[in-house]
C-alpha cells in the first residue's frame, strides 16, 4: 500500500479501511481470498525529497518494479488480480505488469476517475506522481505544454518509469467520470481524441450502456485493465480520498459500470485506489463503499468463471 505519489497522507490505510468494513458487511471475505502484499517504501516519506518536480520518484521507480513483478506472477499463474493500491501512482506499475505478462497483446485501459493523471514532471503543478501514471504508460512527456525545466536526475528516474516504449496507446484509453483536469492534460486528450464519458452522460444513458460504450471504444483491444479511483464517486458518498471532486458518480452507478465491464472476458485486472480513511469525515464511509463494490464484483467474477 504505497502512498509515495500522494499529496496527503493516509492512502496506505485503504486496505485496512476495507478490511474493517468487511467485519460488518462480510466478515469472512478476506479469509476466503489470498492477499499478496507488495512491500512498500513509505519510510521514504520521512526522508528529504530528491526529486521535487516528481516527488519521491526514486522510491516510486522501485515500487513500479515490485508491482510489475507481482502482477506478472499472478497473471502467469492464471489468476485475476484485484489490486487494492494506496495512491494512483501505483497503477503505472500495474499496467507495466500486465504488459510484461502479455507482451504481444493490445492492452486497453478504462480509467474511472475524476482526474486524467496525464501529467509529467514538465507539466505537473504539484509534482505528485499520482497525477502521472497514465503519462508513464503512454511514455508521454508533453513537451508541447512544458512549464518547467526538469533536473537531469529527475529525468533519469522518469525515463525508467516510462520504460523502453509506450505500454498503451491513446487510441486504447477511455475515461469515465472525468471532471477535474489542467490545460496540459486537456491538450493531450483533445489532440489524441481520447473518449471521455462524463457523469452527465452516465446519467443520460445509464451505467450499463456507459460500460458498453467504453468497451466498444476498445473493441480492437485484446485485453482490458480497469482502474477505479474512488474519487470518481461524488463526495456525498464520502470525502475519504485525497482529492474529492463534486459532481461524481454515486456508488450504485460505479458498481453497475464495473459489474458490466467485468462481463467482458477481455478484462484481466481491476484496481481500486485512493481510499484514504484519514480524510474521511463520515467515519469509514469510503472504506465501506469501496468494500461493498469489491464484494459485489468478486461475486460477479466468480459467477463468470
Amino acid at each position: 500500500m504505497s502512498e509515495l505519489g500522494a499529496g496527503t497522507r493516509g492512502a496506505s490505510l485503504g486496505l485496512d479501511a476495507m478490511r474493517i468494513a468487511s467485519f460488518k458487511l462480510n466478515p469472512k471475505f478476506f479469509k476466503k481470498y489470498k492477499v499478496d502484499e507488495v512491500k512498500h517504501l513509505n519510510n521514504m516519506l520521512f526522508e528529504e525529497d530528491a526529486t521535487p518536480y516528481a516527488k519521491r520518484l526514486d522510491g516510486i521507480v522501485q515500487m513500479y518494479k515490485r508491482i510489475e513483478e507481482s502482477i506478472d506472477e499472478v497473471l502467469d499463474h492464471g489468476y485475476f488480480p484485484i489490486v487494492i493500491s494506496g495512491d494512483h501512482s501505483n497503477a503505472g506499475g500495474t499496467i507495466a505488469g500486465i504488459k510484461t505478462a502479455y507482451p504481444n497483446k493490445r492492452l486497453g485501459v478504462i480509467w474511472i476517475d475524476a482526474h486524467a493523471d496525464l501529467h509529467s514532471p514538465y507539466t505537473s503543478p504539484s509534482g505528485n506522481v499520482h497525477g502521472m501514471p497514465l503519462a508513464t504508460a503512454l511514455s508521454e512527456d508533453n513537451l508541447d505544454c512544458k512549464l518547467k525545466k526538469v533536473p537531469e536526475t529527475t529525468l533519469q528516474y522518469w525515463n525508467q518509469l516510462k520504460g523502453q516504449s509506450p505500454r498503451i496507446q491513446y487510441s486504447d484509453l477511455v475515461f469515465i467520470a472525468l471532471r477535474s483536469t489542467e490545460m496540459p492534460e486537456d491538450y493531450l486528450i483533445l489532440r489524441n481524441k481520447v473518449p471521455v464519458i462524463r457523469v452527465q452522460e452516465v446519467r443520460e444513458i445509464g451505467p450499463v450502456k456507459t460500460a458498453e460504450k467504453a468497451l466498444n471504444y476498445l473493441k480492437d483491444c485484446d485485453i482490458i485493465y480497469i482502474s477505479f479511483d474512488v474519487d470518481s464517486m461524488d463526495p456525498s458518498v464520502s470525502r475519504g480520498t485525497g482529492t474529492p471532486v463534486p459532481g461524481g458518480l454515486f456508488e450504485e452507478e460505479a458498481t453497475a459500470i464495473i459489474v458490466r465491464l467485468l462481463e467482458d472476458p477481455r478484462v484481466v485486472c481491476l484496481e481500486f485506489t485512493e481510499i484514504n480513511p484519514v480524510l474521511d469525515d463520515k467515519g469509514n464511509a469510503m472504506g465501506e463503499a469501496a468494500f461493498r463494490i469489491l464484494n459485489t464484483v468478486v461475486d460477479v467474477l466468480k459467477s463468470n468463471n
